[in-house]
């Protein structure tokens, strides 16, 4: 299943509706939850929160939460010790791991589980400006916590480049 998720949803600061790739509503972000601390939801067409996303206040590396029903589900950091840049590490609390890899930047990455493809997210199969889809290729996956994996990966990304730039 395709998501179409347009690229600037931070910047507008109002809530904002991830469509399937045949235009039906599939999760709403809320995105005035932003402004508090850096913490969004991902919520389903009705309107039920399904997934918090929050920036780890007072890590010593950068690091977002993401919970579900109040309670951590994952915490997602930048990969040490890799010869790439663009490389996450997706710690779910149940022990397992998810790796992000790719050009984030360009968006057009994968999220995969012990070297099976779970997602791959490109901006080629959408001519629309400033967007990119999610495919999510295993049915069985659970679809609100890879769209919300990649939306920290992609805000992590942007806020170290944002970093990375200014003048200390």
């Amino acid at each position: 299943m395709k998501y179409l998720v347009r690229d600037k949803i931070f910047a507008i600061g109002d809530d904002y509706w991830i469509e399937t790739e045949d235009g039906r509503h599939a999760f709403l972000v809320d995105g005035k939850a932003l402004r508090l601390r850096d913490t969004l939801e991902l919520k389903d067409p009705t309107g039920r929160v399904l997934i918090t996303l929050r920036k780890k206040m007072f890590s010593i590396r950068d690091a977002m939460t993401i919970e579900r029903d109040e309670r951590p589900l994952a915490t997602i950091r930048r990969k040490r010790l890799s010869l790439l840049r663009n490389h996450y590490r997706v710690a779910l609390v149940e022990g397992t791991e998810l790796d992000v890899s790719g050009k984030i930047l360009d968006r057009e990455f994968t999220v995969e589980y012990d070297g099976e493809l779970l997602a791959h997210v490109s901006r080629r199969w959408f001519r629309v400006r400033e967007t990119y889809a999610v495919n999510v290729v295993r049915e069985d996956t659970d679809a609100a916590l890879l769209i919300a994996v990649v939306v920290c990966v992609i805000r992590m990304d942007e806020r170290e480049r944002d970093h990375d730039g200014e003048d200390d």
